[in-house]
């Protein structure tokens, strides 16, 4: 399987959806450079997804630079080792903390192996991620994303995203997450890339905002 690796992948994928699909040519000129925003698939680049939820990029990175901080080295036995007062004390919340603990937990048991993950087939990485309390289906999307390469995964959940494909097509109302998903099945197989470029547009017609989620 073909995975999102390099800026070429990117361009590739772009050219393919433009193809499929030939209201993309009007969001692909407005969005500008589609960001690959990779991260490495191992607990780092989960831990990176978890922290940065539901908050702006700024308040992200502060978060990131005390937690790294405070969690060094950056592995899953340190995590536990930390104590949940210093987790929240350095910005997270007591939900994230769960989360982060339990996947550190899983992995440390021996039932989760995340690069190993990231080579599994979408339904089967869900299986397994979403297996480990806290991790919902947009957490193992955006795993699949940015730290496997993924090339066919769409968060039809995003908001961001749905806001986007709402804008783009002009729709009267932000799509759910069953019918997003259904607007983005002719994407195939470069639904990945398509996020990303929404995820870009968006950004675009927001004036700049960053929308990426990892």
């Amino acid at each position: 399987m073909r995975r999102i690796e390099s800026e070429d992948d990117i361009a590739a994928g772009l050219a393919a959806l433009a193809d499929l699909d030939p209201r993309l040519a009007a969001v692909i000129a407005r969005a500008g450079p589609v960001p690959l925003r990779r991260r490495p698939p191992g607990f780092e680049g989960l831990a990176r997804i978890i922290v940065a939820q539901q908050i702006s990029v700024s308040a992200a990175t502060a978060i990131w630079t005390r937690f790294a901080a405070l969690v060094d080295p950056l592995d899953p036995a340190r995590l536990l080792a930390a104590s949940a007062e210093d987790l929240r004390g350095a910005g997270l919340s007591a939900p994230k903390v769960r989360t982060l603990r339990a996947i550190s937990e899983a992995i440390v048991a021996g039932a989760v192996d995340l690069e190993q993950v990231a080579a599994y087939a979408p339904e089967e990485a869900h299986r397994v991620m979403t297996a480990i309390s806290g991790v919902g289906p947009w957490t193992a999307d955006i795993f699949l994303l940015f730290c496997a390469g993924h090339p066919d995964i769409w968060p039809g959940g995003d908001l961001a995203l749905q806001h986007a494909v709402r804008i783009a097509f002009d729709l009267e109302a932000r799509p759910a997450e069953k019918p997003c998903r259904a607007i983005a099945e002719v994407w195939a197989p470069w639904r990945g890339v398509a996020a990303r470029l929404f995820w870009a547009y968006y950004a675009a017609v927001k004036e700049g905002r960053d929308t990426l989620p990892a």
